[in-house]
This record gives structure tokens, sequence and C-alpha cells, in this order.
């Protein structure tokens, strides 16, 4: 693609990055064929090429965001199914990361959808202050319909649909300190707590760290850690999101220089996503740039380690029929594809694989919220394909996702490392 940035604007790192990116794109339209937008809404402006022509024309003119690019860039996914496909080798998601950032420096949203969004931004990243509003969300419940029927209300709406009648106990497990390996000491890594996940099912990072170190590992919970960044990051909130990747990157930081280690687990692909990133993102700092460069280098999503280590033989071969969703940041943004199933056959799950398993489910971070209604026909797709391979259980390794399909899905959904830790002596996963 032809660019015409003046010499001036490329002195500006992020649109020079931003250049780079846009020029190479061909308009080949192949990325229109996996967008789930696109395909939902069959508008050329809500595919990545349509978006990349909108963000082009904004940036190179110089000009604040308007409310048409705010439209189809706020129905952007995030997904990355363009970048699988695109034959080129363009960063969409870097390029819309760049729009994004734009759009909150430059566009004012109509008054309910900023108190939404810093809502929002207020609330997911703190576990505590989460815990408490899905506590207060019990007594919304009565007033969604209400809520539906007002289109600036709606992510309310949404927000309360999706909040669970129960909130599981915050775990001890998740507090810092340093869990040993059983037997043989077979490595050091550290896990990734996080925000929401922590909250909506803490047994999560449990089984992880119970299977890790069954399996001879040692498992650290660095002190001064929190969330990825990703939530903020993904809307736009760049200072915000930096100095969640700064704090981070400092509490691992710590850990390496206090013992090493082999990995960075993480077991939310979302976060996995973004943590990979950190080096990117932090590019232009001095006082962390390598420091953000070695963190991404160490993250490993829990299947992506686990690959790597000469497992035993399983305790149990359960012989279920389990249905692998492969979360969008997962396939697309970490290019993890074949590791979660292996593993799962390799203990001895039969594993199916649902049509159209490269579109998203609808979650993505937020976007369930802000964009409900797009949300809600991408799940009742996916659930229906899931449904249909006959399977009796749901497994995946995202927390968004676990939420959003559960939500309809009249079989149970769980996170990959419970089947697994099932088969390698663990507790078996709840099924209801």
């Amino acid at each position: 693609m032809q660019t015409n940035f003046s010499s001036d604007q490329l002195a500006d790192p992020h649109v020079a990055e931003s250049e780079k990116i846009l020029r190479k794109c061909v308009h080949c339209g192949f990325c229109t064929a996996t967008c789930p937008t696109y395909v939902t809404l069959g508008n050329e402006l809500d595919s990545p090429r349509g978006r990349i022509y909108l963000i082009k024309d904004m940036l190179e003119n110089g000009r604040p965001a308007d409310k048409e690019i705010v439209t189809h860039i706020d129905r952007c996914l995030s997904c990355l199914a363009c970048m699988t496909t695109c034959p080129s080798g363009v960063n969409y998601m870097h390029l819309v990361d760049h729009a994004r950032a734009h759009i909150q420096e430059t566009y004012n949203r109509p008054l309910l959808d900023r108190l939404t969004r810093a809502m929002l931004a207020f609330v997911l990243p703190y576990p505590r202050r989460f815990r408490a509003a899905l506590k207060l969300a019990k007594l919304g419940k009565p007033f969604i319909g209400l809520f539906e029927k007002v289109p600036a209300l709606k992510p309310l709406g949404a927000m309360l649909k999706l909040a669970p009648a129960s909130i599981p106990a915050a775990s001890p497990m998740a507090s810092p300190g340093v869990h040993a390996g059983q037997g043989a000491k077979k490595g050091r890594v550290a896990i990734l707590t996080g925000c929401a996940q922590s909250v909506l099912d803490p047994a999560i990072n449990d089984t992880t760290i119970s299977l890790l170190t069954r399996l001879g590992v040692e498992v650290v919970v660095p002190p001064g850690e929190g969330c990825c960044g990703a939530l903020v990051h993904h809307m736009g909130r760049e200072e915000t999101a930096l100095a969640s990747a700064r704090q981070n990157v400092d509490a691992w930081t710590r850990s390496i220089e206090q013992g090493g280690l082999d990995a960075i687990i993480i077991t939310a692909s979302g976060c996995g996503t973004t943590i990979k990133d950190y080096g990117f993102m932090l590019r232009l700092d001095p006082a962390y740039a390598d420091k953000a460069a070695r963190v991404s280098a160490l993250a490993k999503d829990i299947t992506e380690y686990l690959a790597s280590l000469d497992l035993p033989e399983p305790v149990r071969r359960p012989g279920t029929v389990v249905a692998y969703h492969s979360a969008c940041s997962m396939q697309h943004g970490q290019k993890i594809v074949r590791q979660p199933k292996e593993l799962l056959a390799k203990a001895g799950f039969i594993v199916r694989e649902p049509r159209e398993g490269h579109l998203c489910c609808g979650s993505a971070g937020t976007y369930n919220i802000l964009q409900s209604e797009i949300s809600a026909k991408l799940r009742d797709r996916k659930v229906k394909n899931i449904e249909a391979t006959g399977a009796s259980i749901v497994a995946t390794g995202n927390i968004g996702c676990i939420t959003q399909i559960a939500s309809t899905a009249k079989l149970p959904v769980v996170h990959t490392i419970k089947l697994l830790d099932w088969a390698y002596g663990g507790e078996p996963p709840r099924m209801s």
C-alpha cells in the first residue's frame, strides 16, 4: 500500500511503525474471509482491510478520530484471525493498537460510553474491586430488561448478564510465595495470578500449581505483580497499560535475579498474547526495553510449557470426548495450535475440533460488554458448532472464552489444565 506521510509525521516512532505496517498491505482481501465482524455484518469497513483504509486516512492526514472510524474500530475484536490469514505479514495487532490509542487521545465519546469504559478500567484489572462489583451485581440483575431497552445502557445489561450467581472464595495460593516441586527439581517458573480470572475461577491457577509441583517444578508467585494490562490496552489507555507492564516486568525481574526462571507461566491466553508483546510495547523505554524483552521471551502458555516437559504416563485415561475450543489469543495471537490438542490426546481424551474453529466466540476482553449484540451472534454460532461435535465437555485456555461459551452452552466448559491435571492424578473437574 502506498503511503504519503510527511517526514515530520514519521519522526513520531508510533507513526513510523504504523507506516511500515500499512506499506505491507497489498489489498488482497484474504483477511475478509476469516474476519468475524465482516462474516457477521458483511460491511467492508468492518473487515481488516476496511479498517486499515480508515486508519491510514486518519493517521496520514493527522486528524482526530471521528464517529465513523470509532464505530468500525470499536467493532474489531482484536481476534487477529486476519494475521493468521495474511500472506504479506501485516501486523494488524500493532496497527489497531495504535489506532485505539489515537482514538483515546483525540475523540470525545458520548458521556455514558466514557463512564462505562472508565468503570471497566477502574474495576476489572483489580481483583478486590472486581469481586466487590460482582457482589453488587446481584442488586442490579432485576433491571437487566430496563437497561437493554436503552442503547447507551446496554453495556450495563450485558455486564449484569455475565455476572455469575456465586463467586468462589479467594485462593490463598494466589498470595506471594514459593510452591516447592515434589521429588527431583525439574524446573523453576513464575505464574501470573492475573485479575479477572483470579476472581471468576481461582481454581485454574491452583490446579496449575498443583500439577506443576507434582511434576517436580517449583512455582513462584512473585510479590508485586498484577493485571497484565490487556484490558486497558485494548481500550486505548496506553499509559495505564504500560504502567501495568512495567509493574510486572519489575516483579518478574526480581524473581529472575533471585533464583532464575525457566518460564513465566500464563493460564489466560489473552494475557499471554499481551505479555509476549511487552518487548514491543516498552521498546521505547530505555529503562525497561531490555528487561521487557527478556520477560516476553520467558512468557509461556501453560500448555506450551507442559509440551516442553518429559511428561510421565497419565495416572488415568478418562476417555472423555472433548471439544477443544482454541481461543483466538491462543491460535492467532500466540500461534499455539498443536500443543493443547496433543496434550489432551496423550492424556487419554478424545479430542474433537468444532467447525469454524478460526472464528472468535465473541468474548474478546470487554467486547461482550461493549459490543453485546455482535458478541451474542458470534457466541451462538460458536456454541452451535461446539455442540455439533457430540462432545461431553469443552476445553479451552482462556477465562473470557469459558465465561462466554458457558453462558449458553448445554455442556460444561473448563480450562484445559483442569482436564490435564485430572489425567495426571488430580481431582476431577466440576462438570456442572
